[in-house]
């Protein structure tokens, strides 16, 4: 039988109130990305459910350690600090919904740990073994991360914006007052059609259908709705004088090249009503050097040799696994991605 355990917490000084689900803007996050949980995961897999539950009672006390997602989840809530004090009643907030597949047992470590950071998460899911699709549904869920690459895959096929998120061996420190989101532009806030056109028939072709395509929007991509709530947010700011103090920044970072085919990304975004803070393209070179210089909270691409790339020199980066990029991926060797020319 699952168990689930919708939690209240009492985390003290942080909000006077918690936003309707159909208002907030909702981050659904496992608990393999908030917190370290790697010595646990080894255990699950090595000794089984049962020795898992027991460690995890015996060491409830002790909180788990900040995970991938931890610095993106402060940053939001700073950004929801900012919004309530210019916006004391407005209920368009971030609201981050803790998402696992644990059983309730665990459920007093993962409080504990909440308590010890003092963040403000209030919806707990734990749904003893099944799937949370049905929950981020129920959530109205902007944006889902998960380490478990399968149940990314599951939320992306019912139009969930959804990502893997990976853990670098050592993380760069980012801001603490500003949230910074990097995208990337192909099969992630756009569609895959200038992707399929690359790998189809080469990157000469490719050149030639952006140039007549240029005044074609691209269709909406997997992560589109996301830089879209951030734009609105972004706009509350700007209303109210702050555009250059705005407490959330946004980039796009793509292997594109500005002359030849990134006309056609840039008026997407504006046929959409999107600003893009800042455009980097980068004409094929790597984006981990680039990214290392912003400092993002969280990178989106859809090819692992970015990510992989990115990780590296210290970027937290999550792969989204759609488009024709993952069958080229699946083609090759387990777990090994070719690098493209377009992305």
């Amino acid at each position: 039988t699952s168990t689930i355990l919708p939690s209240t917490l009492n985390v003290p000084n942080l909000s006077p109130f918690q936003p309707k689900p159909e208002n907030a803007i909702t981050i659904a996050v496992s608990t393999r990305v908030l917190f370290n949980m790697e010595k646990e995961q080894q255990i699950y897999e090595r000794q089984g459910l049962e020795e898992y539950i027991k460690y995890q009672v015996e060491h409830e006390t002790e909180p788990f350690s900040p995970g991938p997602a931890f610095s993106f989840v402060k940053a939001l809530e700073a950004v929801n600090t900012q919004l309530r004090e210019l916006y004391p009643d407005s209920e368009e907030l971030f609201d981050v919904v803790l998402m696992t597949n644990n059983h309730a047992y665990v459920g007093l470590r993962l409080i504990n740990t909440i308590n010890h950071y003092q963040l403000f998460i209030e919806r707990f899911c734990m749904t003893g073994g099944n799937s949370p699709i049905g929950y981020l549904k129920a959530y109205h869920t902007n944006l889902y991360l998960s380490a478990d690459a399968a149940k990314v895959h599951e939320a992306l096929e019912e139009g969930i914006a959804a990502a893997t998120m990976f853990t670098p061996e050592k993380m760069k420190e980012v801001s603490e007052t500003q949230l910074r989101v990097a995208f990337d532009g192909d099969a992630v806030l756009f569609s895959d059609e200038s992707e399929r056109i690359y790998k189809a028939h080469g990157l000469d072709k490719f050149f030639e259908h952006e140039k007549e395509h240029e005044n074609k929007p691209l269709d909406h991509g997997p992560l589109k709705g996301f830089l879209e709530v951030l734009g609105k947010l972004q706009k509350k700011f700007y209303g109210k004088g702050q555009r250059m103090a705005c407490p959330i920044r946004t980039y796009l970072v793509t292997a594109r090249s500005a002359a030849s085919s990134g006309t056609r990304a840039l008026k997407t975004l504006r046929s959409w009503g999107l600003e893009i803070d800042e455009a980097l393209f980068l004409a094929g070179a790597p984006k981990g050097p680039m990214l290392e210089k912003i400092r993002p909270h969280i990178f989106f691409d859809d090819q692992m040799f970015h990510v992989e790339g990115a990780a590296e020199m210290g970027t937290v980066a999550c792969h989204v696994p759609y488009g024709i990029a993952q069958r080229a991926a699946k083609r090759g060797r387990k777990g090994e991605e070719t690098p493209s020319g377009l992305k």
